[in-house]
C-alpha cells in the first residue's frame, strides 16, 4: 500500500480503512483464514482476491433486486468501496439444510433438508463464542428494535431465494450462509442495510450432484484444496475471467 491509512477496524478475515470521502470506508480482504473462533489459523494465497470478486459480484446482483447494501465499488484486486454503517451485533444465520452447528446442537444428520428455512442469530463477541440469542435478548438488550429484526429476516429470507437459484442455475446447493447488517442514518432515520461480505467464507456451498463441500468447511476440517473450491465457485459463476492466473488453479 502507497500511503498511510488510517485503519478503522481489522476482524479476522478483513480490514475497514478510512474512505476517500466522508460516510465511506475501504474493506480490505485478507488472505487469513480463522476456524473455531480463531483456534485455528491460516493463509490462503489469493483468498482475499477471490472473497472479494465473489462479494462484490453477489452485493451488486442483490442491489439491482432491490436489497440495499454497503457496496458501492471494487477498486482493486483486494478493495472494495463501502458505505460506513453503524452494525448491528449480530451474525444472522439462514439455514436450508442441516450442516455445521445446528446439526450437532439438535441431532440433526448433516445433509438433511429442513422443514423450511431457518434464520437464527447470534450475538457477536469471539470471547464468548458468538452465542446464539433470540429475538427477547435482541431487543431487551437493545441490540436492534423490533422492526429492525423484521426487516432483517424480510431482507435475509429474500437474500436467500435469490442465493438460492443463483448458485442452483451453476450446480451448486446453498446450505446455509450468514449475513450482518448496519444502519445508515439520514437525517433522524435510521434504516438497515445489508453489510460484510457474502462468499465461501461466509456460505455454505455444496456440488448439486456429488455435495461435495466448496467452502469455508474444506479449511476447518482440514479437507484441503480450499482455494481451488473458492476459485470453482467463482468460475461456475462467470468471474474468474479476468483474475490473476496465479490462483486460477480451479479444479483438475
Amino acid at each position: 500500500m502507497t500511503t498511510r491509512r488510517k485503519k478503522i477496524y481489522e476482524g479476522k478475515a478483513k480490514i475497514l480503512y478510512e474512505g476517500p470521502e466522508p460516510g465511506t470506508l475501504i474493506q480490505y480482504f485478507k488472505d487469513d483464514a480463522t476456524a473455531f473462533n480463531a483456534q485455528k489459523k491460516a493463509v490462503l494465497e489469493g483468498k482475499g482476491v477471490i472473497n472479494n470478486r465473489i462479494s462484490e459480484y453477489i452485493m451488486t446482483r442483490l442491489n439491482s433486486i432491490g436489497v440495499q447494501n454497503h457496496f458501492i465499488r471494487r477498486l482493486n484486486l483486494r478493495e472494495q468501496l463501502i458505505k460506513e454503517v453503524e452494525i448491528v451485533p449480530l451474525e444472522v444465520v439462514v439455514r436450508n439444510i442441516a450442516a455445521g452447528s445446528i446439526a450437532t446442537r439438535l441431532g440433526l444428520t448433516e445433509g438433511q433438508p429442513l422443514p423450511r428455512s431457518i434464520i437464527e442469530f447470534y450475538y457477536k463477541d469471539d470471547k464468548l463464542g458468538d452465542p446464539m440469542v433470540s429475538e427477547e435478548h435482541i431487543t431487551a438488550f437493545n441490540w436492534a428494535a423490533t422492526q429492525e429484526i423484521d426487516d432483517m429476516m424480510a431482507m435475509a429470507l429474500r437474500v436467500n431465494d435469490y442465493l438460492s437459484g443463483l448458485f442452483s442455475g451453476v450446480g451448486i446447493t446453498l446450505v446455509d450462509f450468514k449475513i450482518e447488517f448496519g444502519r445508515v442514518y439520514e437525517g433522524d432515520f435510521s434504516r438497515i442495510i445489508l453489510a460484510d461480505e457474502i462468499s465461501p467464507d461466509s456460505c455454505r456451498l455444496w456440488d448439486a450432484a456429488t455435495n461435495e463441500k466448496l467452502d469455508k468447511d474444506r479449511f476447518r476440517r482440514d479437507l484441503g484444496n480450499v482455494i481451488e473450491s473458492y476459485t470453482e465457485v467463482a468460475r461456475r459463476l462467470g468471474i474468474m475471467k479476468e483474475m490473476p492466473t496465479v490462483i486460477q488453479g480451479g479444479m483438475h
